[in-house]
């Protein structure tokens, strides 16, 4: 969850390499190639090899949209036909089946962005389910940062959940804007939001609010965190919260994020260390308090990029009201992080800075003026398609079935995890394992794709992409 916001500025860093090269010219392969040949590791070519392969068919699934929200692009419509192919197939057998009840009670572990979107298109089609959440309550704790809700899969779980018109209230205009920096403080991109990108930017605490407020009362159980899950046989599982409260289960799902307490009935697979660690910062009032790095983001999305090849980088965002949102990228060994003291605020932000010496003030002030103690953020994932043998009862969604480096795709495809899921469970209401085994067999090739593209965009995030835009700017003075 706390990746969000930073796999949101991920994720345009796809968009700017592939909106750089419009298809209709004669030199798109070329440019394209030419950024992806820099990526240097195996992993990475052969995953942009994949996009590459779709972006030059038309079919890229990252490319932007002339339809603005909830209109999918021509080159996202591969994903939006199949999607929306695998919904009317749902519907259909859901109306052929509108007598048989539902009698199998869906509990949920997580009230995250995926489980309040299974539960939400649950209710939508009439079936009852409960949800259960550590957290004391909705306002227990920060709900990260910014969103960019895709048109391929997030917006189309929204339209499932009958909520595209209170998320339209929400999206804050202006904020698909992308600035791209040198060290130094020199400008290598400044693109402005025209108001046509297919990624509209939402507070991912007024996404789960507006899926809140959609749930019956009480269909969220605050304050039940789970101590342990065990399998009663028949596709039954008895879930045990912390302060000894026992329920049981005819269907169990995981959304309870990348240290599942659900996941090891299916998986043995636990998250690993990616090898990059970022900081968490926030300047408040920025236009008054911190003109410079205000200046420095602009309205939308800044990436501040090494291009000596140390793995570090700042990404910074403009929030709602006046508020700057730092993400300060290390690639540092997770005992390297140890030696810092992050209960001492000041010594903890000074270590951090120091790996900036040099940079330009008005994009270190992301981390010297923060208003906040700076926060560790190691990043975490499953193994790069991770899947289970189909276990009666229970299954997953969003990061407890494939947690993946943030790239801009985490809370999009858990809603989509979860809108399909409950279309499933709508299709086949008196077949609980077959609307299981429909649901994973279209959500492990799903994931591992993802997964894959993560992995290769966050090895690219650097020195090629800093390459890149000045051969771009070089070229473009030449021509």
């Amino acid at each position: 969850m706390a990746g969000a916001g930073f796999g949101r500025l991920v994720g345009r860093l796809i968009l700017l390499v592939q909106d750089s090269a419009p298809r209709h010219q004669p030199g798109v392969a070329k440019t394209s190639i030419r950024f992806f040949q820099t990526l240097g590791t195996a992993l990475g070519t052969a995953a942009s090899g994949t996009v590459l392969a779709r972006f030059h068919a038309g079919q890229a699934p990252y490319r932007r949209s002339v339809g603005g929200v909830g209109g999918a692009s021509a080159d996202c419509r591969h994903r939006v036909e199949t999607w929306s192919g695998s919904r009317r197939t749902a519907v259909r057998q859901a109306r052929r089946t509108q007598g048989i009840v539902m009698t199998t009670h869906v509990t949920i572990i997580g009230a995250g962005l995926g489980g309040l979107t299974l539960a939400r298109v649950l209710h939508v089609h009439g079936i009852p389910a409960t949800v259960y959440e550590a957290e004391a309550s909705p306002m227990a704790r920060l709900q990260g940062g910014m969103l960019d809700i895709h048109d391929y899969n997030g917006q189309l779980a929204l339209e499932e959940a009958d909520l595209l018109d209170e998320f339209r209230a929400i999206v804050l205009a202006g904020r698909q804007a992308t600035r791209v920096l040198a060290p130094d403080g020199t400008v290598l991109l400044d693109e402005p939001d025209d108001g046509t990108g297919s990624r509209p930017e939402v507070q991912r605490g007024e996404l789960r609010q507006i899926l809140l407020d959609s749930l019956p009362a009480g269909t969220v159980r605050w304050g039940h965190k789970v101590s342990s899950v065990r399998a009663l046989g028949e596709g039954r599982h008895e879930v045990t919260f912390a302060d000894g409260g026992t329920i049981v289960t005819g269907l169990l799902v995981g959304a309870d994020g990348a240290w599942s307490r659900v996941r090891p009935l299916l998986s043995d697979a636990t998250p690993e260390y990616f090898g990059r660690t970022f900081v968490e910062t926030y300047l408040y009032d920025a236009e008054t308090r911190h003109p410079a790095a205000a200046k420095a983001v602009g309205g939308g999305s800044l990436f501040v990029l090494d291009k000596d090849a140390h793995g570090r980088w700042i990404g910074a965002h403009r929030e709602s009201g006046e508020t700057l949102h730092a993400y300060v990228t290390l690639a540092r060994p997770l005992e390297w992080f140890d030696d810092i003291d992050f209960t001492d605020a000041a010594a903890a932000t000074a270590r951090i800075a120091a790996e900036f010496d040099g940079w330009a003030p008005e994009i270190t002030a992301l981390i010297t003026d923060s208003d906040t103690a700076p926060v560790l953020r190691p990043l975490n994932s499953l193994p790069i398609g991770h899947r289970w043998d189909r276990v009666l009862g229970v299954t997953l969604v969003g990061d407890a079935a494939h947690l993946a480096p943030p790239d801009g795709e985490g809370a999009n495809l858990a809603m989509q995890d979860g809108a399909e899921l409950a279309l499933a469970v709508a299709a086949y209401p008196d077949d609980i394992e077959r609307a299981l085994t429909a649901y994973e067999e279209a959500l492990f090739p799903r994931s591992a794709t993802a997964a894959v593209e993560a992995v290769a965009t966050n090895e690219a995030i650097g020195q090629n992409l800093v390459a890149f835009l000045g051969q771009e700017a070089r070229d473009e003075q030449e021509a």
